[in-house]
């Protein structure tokens, strides 16, 4: 995805509420389900990583695995904040 893709993306993302939550369980298949469906159906979405799941894995090792077992791209990671689009 080229540069100005993405920072349209990340602006469009500022705009918007992180719609899960990551907690002390860390990525779980649930999630990951729960991750596909609102992708299917908005295309980008916000997931905010808790205290307690950064301190289980690096927020940018968790963000990494988000995308990958999604399918979704990784937009931006910012603090505890994760956002992924969907093509």
């Amino acid at each position: 995805m080229d540069t100005k893709r993405i920072l349209e993306l990340r602006g469009q993302a500022a705009n918007i509420e992180a719609s899960t939550h990551v907690g002390k369980n860390g990525v779980t298949p649930s999630l990951i389900e729960e991750l596909k469906r609102q992708l299917k159906d908005n295309k980008l979405i916000k997931v905010k990583l808790l205290k307690s799941a950064v301190e289980a894995m690096p927020r940018a090792e968790m963000a990494k695995e988000l995308a990958e077992k999604t399918g979704a791209e990784l937009i931006e990671v910012k603090g505890n904040t994760v956002v992924l689009f969907k093509r």
